[in-house]
């Protein structure tokens, strides 16, 4: 357990207060503060905490193995499949992850990626079986910005939920942290304008229903990281 203190506010509100201490630890070699080469320099470069998690209805999926589910990088299914290892948010549901010690800083290119478990229908890439979410960023946890979800057909633009996962640290060797290999949706904090985010949040397309209407988090890797 990553959380020391997981407690119920209610039939789907959840708490996590996150430590100091809490931390994933990869595997690599040496990397400068901004997070260029390897992850091993940093504590962590996933999420580390479940900071608040509200589900919305629909399918539950996983929820009860939160915070774990989601904390530590991302587990891609086999021959591009879409991943087992997720928490359904549920229609409209709402998770906050944290990432301390680590910070998220604005980079070269793209800062963060989202991992969902999406896959390419009949091996189409313009046919994604896609089930997207919101993602906004804060750098005091109280104070978020959101990039712009608003398609609702391909392509999806700054939404999550889109792109099929490739890594999986458990078996093979696809940096989680290079958005150029590592599927998933990248996010650049220059498109918002900020300089760094301690948390993110993702939150399902409340207005997107049925069989592909509810998005399931796998995880969130820094590219771009500041390390303690």
């Amino acid at each position: 357990m990553v959380c020391p203190r997981w407690g119920a506010l209610g039939a789907s509100v959840f708490i996590c207060f996150a430590c100091a201490a809490c931390s994933a630890t990869t595997d690599g070699g040496d990397a400068d503060a901004t997070g260029a080469g390897a992850p091993g320099s940093c504590p962590s470069r996933f999420a580390t905490a479940v900071v608040s998690f509200t589900a919305g209805p629909g399918p539950t999926f996983g929820q009860d193995k939160l915070p774990d589910i989601v904390l530590g990088p991302p587990k891609a299914g086999l021959k591009g499949q879409g991943s087992l290892d997720v928490a359904t948010l549920g229609n409209g549901g709402s998770i906050t992850l944290g990432f301390a010690p680590s910070t998220i800083v604005d980079g070269e290119g793209a800062d963060f990626i989202v991992f969902e478990n999406p896959f390419y229908i009949d091996g189409d890439e313009q046919r994604p079986f896609a089930e997207l979410a919101t993602v906004a960023v804060s750098a005091n946890g109280q104070d978020f910005s959101a990039f712009p979800c608003t398609a609702t057909e391909y392509p999806y633009g700054d939404c999550a939920g889109w792109h099929p996962v490739f890594a999986n640290p458990d078996r093979n060797s696809v940096d989680p942290t290079d958005p150029a290999r590592a599927g998933g949706d990248a996010f650049d904090l220059r498109d918002l304008g900020l300089r760094e985010a301690r948390f993110v949040r993702i939150t399902d397309r409340a207005d997107l229903t049925g069989l592909n209407g509810t998005f399931d988090l796998d995880a969130v890797s820094i590219v771009n990281a500041e390390c303690p």
